[in-house]
């Protein structure tokens, strides 16, 4: 059952039901009373349905109305198309395949196109049926403007939706946030604990900045620079979030003035970067922050006095820091991307921000091919539409089905991506279809050739049919759209009760078509393939996380271009990242029958894939890292060991979850280290339990929180989060861990 809907909701549905309702109506009536073209109507009538119903707009109501005007000429070169096959079934079926294929899977290529997908494919659906009438073309055209234009004056005229906060001015406010936090930890003397309420305002606002949180309209999901680019900027600040909302756990040293300096740094950065994003002044690059790090990893490396080496609570909380402020760089070299600056951004790992100097020709044509692949669900997708709409046109041509074209759209707004889903929805449609079709039935029993009873009917009749079928699930929608078709075509020409017959036969046959597609053609969706690909992911990603180690260690090159078989490694593993996110991006729109918070926590394992990768193209810092005593190098190998063997075995991700237990730096090992090391050997500790963290919560395992580092008697855990709760990341979104080697500023960008 369908949840109740909520106030917002219910006004929302009212306002999109007036619109459409006034635009079909304004469009309807004319065309069929003053200028007795029916076929006119038809499409006057059912443009505003397919545009503002079946496929409703994102947005404001101005950019609803320009993204209404710049489809007009798609819809109708497919009308166009339509009207010329409709002259044998065959040719009718083939461009049915072709169009369901292309619009499908140009759409989730490039997402903005999404809104209207569903009703540019009703225009070919309608023109490709009998009668073949090409010289009603004309009158075609004419009522598919009619009704787009009148649709997009309600949208800006009446009730028009408000604008919404762009993501730019979202992202802008959390960098606000994060400003305000690392401006208050930078203040001497700060306790554990002592500012709970701002941790939580941390976590919110990250969790607000998931994808699955912003409006279909606000989403940067595009192929082009400037949507990754925003992308990554906010998968890198809910990772700032979370790290900051991690320091509040961590008691501050009075005499650590070294990381006060950078919180200093890191709230400078976000306060101007928010600006940047409204506009409000220009950004410029992340050297002065990197400069800042450069200081930072200089000062750290001294003892805090003469006699004593620094605790561990103190390293824990400098490394956490550390890890804040590349991720404040990732989202300042992001923005200054989104906004135009210059590419490539050098001195940065390419793997980080590989979009930065490809045309944009080249990014369409990664993403487009990068999907061309049965492993891809945008392409699964795409074949099991444009096969289920070539099938139903095939079947309703051959049994010559009366207003056959109630056959495709069955198909096309009770198709689901999951056979389980499918059939879920079609019971309800069918039973829906079934009560409206004898509401119908009765109706025109009643009233006969009374045309004036329906035409006074059909606008009441839309209204509650837009407003109520869309908040009450489909077997409303079913069962009032039967309703509103009975009411116009009995203005068209003479029906009888058999028309609400036709309306039955079409819509079970619709549904069966269906439903066969989504039994035969991936009927598990994305939830078999999101556990294959992030097996895949895993496979791909264990060998890096040896390679950067080897790298810090002087023991091995850097993973990357450089290195003919790493930068294989790291290609493949890119691939596949990109293809799990596609796949988590279809996973969060299907109905899952576990409740919220249970099982795997697939977007942590997108999130392990991204520490991965980045982790895996920082250089290292400092050559001290060779200074490491033989104790401390076989610690690292062990722990090195750990995490391998732990990426393999949650691979297969175990249905009982996995626990991963890395052993800590031994005391007497962080003792003999000399202290100009031993930070860094922290923070390949913290890196290793953030990716054990991603693992156990990918299999199921969510532990318990952090326990005090403080607290010599209990294994201390990071301080910051291992992943973030956001949407899907790019391949380049997560800050996998500091860089290693000092940066040198701006001439180290050449």
């Amino acid at each position: 059952m369908a949840k109740r809907p909520s106030l917002p909701e219910s006004r929302r549905a009212g306002r999109r039901a007036a619109r459409v309702t006034a635009a079909a109506a304004a469009g309807f009536y004319p065309a069929l009373y003053l200028l007795d073209q029916p076929v006119m109507a038809i499409y006057a009538l059912f443009a505003p349905i397919s545009f503002g119903v079946l496929s409703p707009v994102p947005g404001s109501g101005r950019r609803r109305a320009l993204t209404l005007l710049r489809a007009l000429p798609a819809a109708a070169v497919l009308t166009a198309l339509g009207t010329a096959l409709a002259v044998a079934t065959w040719p009718a079926v083939a461009g049915m395949v072709f169009v369901g294929f292309a619009l499908t899977f140009g759409a989730a290529c490039g997402p903005r196109l999404a809104g209207t997908v569903p009703g540019l494919q009703l225009f070919y659906i309608l023109a490709c049926f009998p009668p073949y009438a090409p010289d009603t073309l004309p009158q075609r055209l004419i009522g598919l403007t009619a009704g787009t234009v009148l649709l997009a004056l309600g949208e800006v005229l009446l009730f028009p939706e408000p604008a919404e906060p762009s993501y730019r001015v979202r992202l802008a406010d959390a960098l606000d946030l994060a400003a305000h936090a690392a401006g208050s930890f930078a203040g001497a003397g700060r306790r554990k604990g002592t500012d709970v309420g701002l941790a939580d305002r941390l976590t919110a606002t990250g969790r607000s900045l998931r994808f699955s949180q912003q409006p279909a309209g606000a989403r940067p999901t595009g192929a082009g620079r400037t949507d990754r680019a925003l992308a990554q900027a906010g998968s890198a600040t809910r990772r700032l979030l979370d790290q900051l909302a991690g320091l509040t756990r961590l008691a501050a040293d009075p005499a650590d003035s070294a990381s006060r300096d950078l919180l200093r740094g890191i709230a400078s950065s976000c306060a101007a970067t928010a600006d940047a994003l409204r506009g409000a002044g220009s950004v410029a690059g992340p050297e002065l922050i990197e400069e800042m790090i450069a200081q930072f990893l200089a000062a750290r490396g001294a003892a805090p006095n003469a006699r004593a080496a620094p605790s561990r609570a103190l390293l824990l909380r400098q490394s956490t820091v550390l890890t804040s402020a590349v991720s404040a760089v990732t989202v300042r070299a992001a923005v200054v991307l989104a906004l135009g600056g210059p590419r490539p951004l050098f001195g940065l790992p390419r793997a980080q921000f590989w979009y930065a100097a490809t045309p944009t020709v080249r990014l369409w044509t990664l993403r487009i091919f990068g999907n061309l692949t049965p492993r891809s669900v945008v392409f699964q997708n795409a074949v099991r539409t444009a096969l289920g709409l070539g099938l139903a046109r095939l079947v309703a041509g051959s049994l010559e089905l009366t207003h056959g074209f109630w056959v495709l759209l069955a198909v096309l707004t009770l198709g689901r991506t999951t056979a389980g889903a499918t059939w879920s929805v079609v019971r309800s449609a069918a039973a829906g279809t079934l009560v409206g079709a004898l509401a119908a039935g009765a109706l025109l029993v009643g009233a006969g050739d009374a045309t004036d009873v329906y035409a006074a009917l059909l606008a009441p009749v839309m209204l509650l049919a837009f407003t109520v079928g869309p908040l009450g699930g489909p077997a409303w929608a079913q069962g009032l759209f039967t309703l509103v078709v009975s009411t116009a075509f009995a203005q068209l020409a003479p029906v009888t009760w058999r028309l609400a017959e036709a309306r039955i036969v079409d819509v079970l046959t619709g549904s069966a078509v269906g439903l066969l597609c989504g039994v035969l053609a991936w009927p598990s969706g994305a939830r078999a393939e999101i556990r294959r690909s992030v097996g895949a992911l895993f496979r791909s990603a264990a060998p890096l996380v040896r390679a950067t180690v080897a790298a810090a260690a002087g023991e091995g090159g850097v993973p990357g271009p450089r290195h003919g078989g790493s930068a294989e490694e790291v290609r493949t593993a890119q691939r596949r990242l990109r293809i799990a996110e596609a796949v988590y991006a279809q996973y969060r729109t299907e109905f899952s029958p576990r409740p919220a918070g249970e099982g795997p926590d697939w977007l942590a394992a997108l999130n392990f894939g991204s520490r991965v990768l980045v982790g895996a193209h920082w250089l290292p810092r400092t050559d001290s890292m060779r200074d490491l005593p033989p104790a401390a190098l076989r610690w690292l190998r062990a722990a090195t060991d750990e995490v391998e063997a732990a990426v393999v075995r949650a691979a297969g991700v175990p249905p009982d979850g996995l626990r991963v237990r890395l052993t800590p730096v031994p005391p007497d090992v962080a003792a003999r280290t000399p202290w100009s090391v031993l930070p860094l050997l922290t923070d390949m500790e913290v890196w290793f339990e953030a990716l054990a963290t991603d693992l156990e919560a990918t299999t199921g395992h969510h532990p318990a929180p952090a326990a005090d580092p403080a607290d010599p008697a209990v294994p201390a855990h990071p301080a910051h989060p291992a992943h973030p709760a956001v949407g899907p990341p790019d391949v380049s979104s997560s800050d996998a861990r500091p860089p290693r080697r000092a940066p040198r500023g701006p001439a180290r960008r050449g």
